[in-house]
């Protein structure tokens, strides 16, 4: 079988020689970008960020499987694929490891920026000790934006911070709320109020035509002027413009991106002038989740090689 992992080869913590290590007699390519420029002669293609549209599935002659190495599958036409016959599965973040060390990265920037990142390294620079004077995290509101696997994860975390959790959930907020312990949860109807009572504010949900630009000037005007947003989803979750006016304009104090409009993004966009604290897509990408992530990809090809459906298909 032949695998087409779409992007640079040492992308994802070096997550191809990871599964070449596991899968020895199977061939994989790396296509050098997050592009697609062939696709015949391919049983598996791994899309990483790469969209996958119906005309590249239609040039394929053997495509078996489009596996994600992750949960994001907005990436790829689902419509398309089941018209073609094609297998579309990713790996659930709760089940690799991936949610804990997305939520670790997330307390990371809450930290960071709370701490004023950018003072301490000019502070650094300048010789000037014992200060900028931070904002500890005890006694602050933490507002979640989607309780799914990265959601949990994060309230788990949080709670011995002495934190305020709150949490937006798209359907029984109140089964959420007891669940997970939380001080309140709302609908997607009551993002409004989250934002408003929030200091820090995390985005830990898809990116779908209801999310897409759901962070935009009319939200940014409910978020407090010394509050942060964090996201730790998809970029599109995120009006750039509206987000570099909140920043420009004082709306909101600063904000912590792993994701951006555009992947990679320009090194030299205005927006990094402000006050972001910016990683590289890298949230998911530790020791731990990658193994967890190997594993469930390599037990997928080898179900398909054997004609058996592969594990977390989407439909």
């Amino acid at each position: 079988m032949k695998i087409l992992f779409a992007a640079p080869e040492n992308a994802w913590g070096n997550f191809l020689h990871m599964i070449k290590k596991e899968l020895p007699e199977f061939q994989f390519d790396a296509t050098g970008d997050f592009t697609v420029p062939e696709i015949k002669g391919y049983d598996v293609l791994i899309p990483t960020m790469t969209t996958i549209t119906r005309q590249i599935m239609e040039r394929a002659d053997r495509l078996k499987l489009i596996q994600q190495c992750g949960s994001g599958i907005e990436v790829v036409d689902l419509k398309a694929a089941k018209e073609l016959g094609i297998w579309v599965a990713n790996v659930p973040t709760d089940i690799s490891g991936n949610a804990d060390s997305v939520a670790e990265l997330g307390i990371y920037m809450m930290i960071g920026l709370a701490r004023d990142f950018r003072r301490m390294q000019r502070n650094l620079a300048e010789r000037r000790m014992g200060e900028p004077q931070g904002m500890a995290l005890k006694g602050k509101t933490v507002g979640i934006v989607g309780l799914g696997g990265i959601g949990k994860a994060l309230v788990r975390r949080l709670k011995p911070f002495d934190v305020k959790i709150m949490g937006i959930k798209r359907s029984e907020p109140q089964k959420a709320k007891d669940e997970l312990g939380l001080d309140w949860v709302g609908t997607s109807e009551d993002l409004p109020e989250l934002l408003k009572d929030s200091d820090f504010v995390i985005l830990c949900l898809p990116l779908s035509e209801e999310t897409k630009g759901l962070m935009n000037s009319k939200t940014f005007s409910f978020m407090k002027k010394n509050a942060f947003l964090i996201n730790l989803s998809r970029g599109g979750i995120v009006e750039r413009d509206a987000l570099e006016d909140a920043l420009r304009n004082g709306k909101i104090a600063g904000a912590g991106l792993d994701v951006f409009w555009e992947e990679p993004p320009d090194p030299n966009d205005p927006i990094f002038n402000y006050n972001v604290l910016a990683t590289p897509h890298i949230a998911g990408s530790t020791d731990v989740s990658m193994q967890g992530i190997v594993r469930v990809v390599a037990e997928n090809i080898k179900r398909v090689m054997n004609n058996i459906p592969p594990l977390y298909l989407k439909t």
